[in-house]
């Protein structure tokens, strides 16, 4: 372990305990099951365990990164070489103050669409099928089916690791844009409200069911992936042009574009990071040389790739 690994985990331990994990397995936390370790991982419960990390990270110098449920990420092979904080327990909640739902930033996504469902409240339906937590799909702007968080979110809870201290803004200071914000890289996203509309239960879960059969007939939900790999290029979709280019079942070692779905890889036995990485750049490439198109990845890349786009 290097001396800033050490440092930062010193002031980590001093503050956290033994909750805090060195060269801990990252794998089982993303939804594609690959990856190698982060140097270091905590779990924090509370602001008081983000001001740790946050001093830590800037004490060691060392870089951070933030885990939602893990669906949007590949883990290089060799791991993360500095901290990986994933939200605990203490940030899995949600409350309800007449048509506005808050909730912390580990409660998942379909967990809050159900909330939303309990209370007769429309305008998340789409989050039943994002496998996301609310953290994550406020920093991604995560939609489905022609909605996105943009479109409800009114409220955005952060702690900044760098500046100490926690934030509220509202949801036009957040930057919203496809399947990004403008969010400082040392935010993170603690919590959030959303505003939603009184509707008839049964007309919500009708959506909802609608939403899963969709994505159950339509995405390789059995198998180990990311979701969509490509962000959509203006007026088209990254799929059509991946089938377009011959990109359809198209594999490097273990990784693989879904027969179901050409904007997924999936990740067969056996599979590695690389792998994957390596057929991202692929299907770059042949769509690029086929429509003069250049596919933009959704999914975020954690640690060291070979020529890897970021």
């Amino acid at each position: 372990m290097n001396a800033s690994i050490s440092r930062a985990e010193a002031i980590l331990r001093t503050a956290c305990g033994d909750r805090v994990k060195s060269d801990f397995p990252l794998a089982a936390l993303t939804s594609f099951r690959i990856g190698g370790p982060a140097a270091l991982y905590l779990e924090p419960e509370s602001e008081f365990d983000l001001a740790a990390a946050g001093e830590a990270a800037l004490a060691g110098g060392i870089q951070v990164v933030v885990l939602g449920k893990g669906s949007n990420v590949l883990v290089s092979d060799e791991g993360f070489p500095g901290l990986v904080l994933r939200l605990g327990r203490g940030f899995r909640w949600a409350a309800r103050d007449g048509e506005r739902l808050t909730a912390g930033g580990a409660m998942p996504l379909p967990a809050l669409a159900g909330v939303a469902l309990r209370h007769a409240l429309s305008g998340i339906e789409f989050g039943i099928a994002i496998p996301a937590s609310v953290g994550g799909a406020i920093r991604m702007n995560a939609g489905a089916h022609g909605r996105e968080m943009a479109d409800v979110l009114d409220r955005v809870h952060v702690y900044r690791l760098e500046k100490g201290g926690s934030e509220t803004l509202a949801a036009d200071e957040v930057g919203f844009a496809y399947r990004r914000t403008s969010l400082p890289a040392d935010a993170v996203v603690t919590g959030g409200a959303v505003r939603l509309v009184a509707a008839d239960a049964l007309a919500i879960r009708e959506g909802m069911d609608e939403a899963r059969d969709w994505r159950r007939r339509t995405q390789p939900v059995a198998e180990p992936n990311c979701g969509s790999v490509f962000t959509n290029p203006p007026g088209d979709h990254a799929a059509r042009l991946i089938e377009a280019a011959g990109g359809k079942g198209v594999r490097v070692g273990g990784a693989a574009v879904s027969s179901k779905h050409a904007n997924f890889i999936v990740a067969e036995p056996g599979a590695s990071a690389a792998d994957v990485a390596g057929l991202i750049r692929r299907i770059q490439t042949l769509v690029e040389r086929s429509t003069g198109v250049h596919l933009e990845p959704e999914v975020k890349l954690i640690g060291a790739f070979d020529d890897a786009r970021r």
